[in-house]
C-alpha cells in the first residue's frame, strides 16, 4: 500500500492534506498503520465510512489520533555482571 493508495481512498470522504505511512527506521518497511490528515468534519465522515472496511484485502481501523504518550521505562536498565 503507498500513500497514494491511502490518498485515494479517503478522498471519497473528502480533502486529504497528507498522507504518512509508518515504517521501521532499521528495515525501512511499513509498520501497517499510518495517518491521514483531513479537516474535522471530513475525518469524522471518513472515520464513519472506512472504519471496519476492506482496502487491498486488509481490514481499516480509521480513527482519531491520539497525542503520543512519552514513556517512562524506569530505572536505567544496566544489568550487566562484574567480575
Amino acid at each position: 500500500m503507498t500513500e497514494n493508495d491511502l490518498t485515494d481512498a479517503f478522498a471519497h470522504c473528502g480533502t486529504v492534506e497528507a498522507v504518512s505511512i509508518i515504517t521501521d527506521r532499521e528495515t525501512g518497511r511499513s509498520k501497517g498503520f499510518g495517518f491521514v490528515t483531513m479537516s474535522v468534519e471530513d475525518a469524522d465522515k471518513a472515520i464513519t465510512q472506512l472504519n471496519g472496511s476492506q482496502l487491498d484485502g486488509r481490514a481499516l481501523t480509521v480513527n482519531e489520533a491520539k497525542p503520543m504518550v512519552k514513556r517512562d521505562f524506569g530505572g536505567g536498565g544496566g544489568g550487566g555482571r562484574r567480575y
